[in-house]
């Protein structure tokens, strides 16, 4: 029963130990160390706002603007870090600005009832245009010394990235399992109008996933800016497809209500190793999309014939 109630998380499991095991063949030198470094420093901002995705996407809402509030909330750290503001400021600052953004969302969604997907698609482009406008399409420079990796070294802020994004997968993995909230999630996403007869707040609740999507957009921008001694800010472009993909892959259900946190690190993983697998196999790189987007097809259709099955068997 366990393993039925997991079969999607196994199927994503196997499925990357496949590529895995392809490329490990044909290509050996893709274990090397430093390749397997890059591709975990590449998904660590791809997995934190995939944990937001998977809340907002377990609770039957979505959010595609997380790419544009990827590029603002990187704006805003540089922004921040160049009138010099300390260090120790800017994270906090950084997510104030991404739980903002969030929350124009979730008053959107939650209080005016409007479709998520309409809401988000024009904050998207409201917010990409807004500051396209504010920088004229300029990257930020003139950074402080000390802002690329925090100031550690090399190898110190390589692994601070990882660290943190493993640390929240964990964290909010177990917070979906054991505390209350987690239960209100999946509850809201399963069925609104029975969970307001148990006296769960369903507009509450909305709001509260796009908030903390915004917050975890924000660190995820946080960690992918201090890689570099810039700011971009045409950054993000795309992202919110790698967030939602990931998420799909993983098992999360997008009509609500089913999905785990495990399932979205394992989806986050194998759409995230597909490109540089196709890059050591010396297969065009114009194929990756086209790969991912079948993987996607394939996640979505078992999602869908499990979803047959299941009402089958209920009738």
């Amino acid at each position: 029963m366990r393993l039925d109630r997991h079969r999607h998380e196994l199927f994503v499991a196997v499925a990357y130990l496949a590529l895995l095991a392809v490329v490990g063949t044909f290509a050996k030198g893709f274990f090397a160390a430093g390749n397997l470094r890059d591709i975990a420093l590449g998904i660590a901002p791809v997995l934190v706002a995939a944990i937001g995705m998977t809340l907002v996407v377990i609770g039957r809402q979505i959010d595609i603007s997380i790419g544009s509030q990827l590029a603002i909330a990187g704006v805003v750290m540089g922004t921040l870090a160049k009138a010099g503001v300390p260090l120790a400021l800017l994270a906090p600052l950084v997510l104030l600005a991404g739980a903002a953004m969030g929350a124009v969302n979730g008053v959107l969604v939650a209080v005016f009832e409007l479709p998520s997907i309409v809401v988000t698609l024009a904050t998207m482009v409201a917010w990409r245009e807004a500051l396209r406008w504010i920088t004229e399409g300029a990257d930020i420079y003139g950074l402080p010394d000390d802002f690329q990796w925090l100031g550690l070294s090399l190898a110190g802020g390589r692994t601070l990235i990882i660290g943190v994004a493993l640390l929240l997968l964990v964290a909010f993995a177990w917070g979906m399992r054991n505390l209350a909230v987690g239960r209100t999630v999946y509850a809201v996403g399963s069925d609104a109008e029975m969970s307001r007869l148990l006296g769960i707040r369903p507009r509450r609740v909305t709001f509260f996933l796009f908030v903390m999507m915004g917050v975890l957009t924000a660190a995820a921008a946080f960690l992918a800016s201090i890689r570099f001694p810039q700011i971009q800010t045409n950054a993000g472009v795309g992202f919110e497809l790698q967030v939602v993909a990931a998420t799909v892959v993983g098992g999360t259900a997008v009509s609500g209500g089913r999905g785990t946190l495990v399932g979205t690190l394992l989806g986050v993983l194998l759409l995230g190793t597909v490109g540089t697998a196709l890059t050591f196999l010396h297969v065009s790189a114009h194929w990756e999309r086209a790969l991912q987007g079948a993987i996607i097809l394939v996640a979505v259709g078992a999602d869908a014939l499990h979803a047959r099955k299941a009402a089958a068997r209920a009738t």
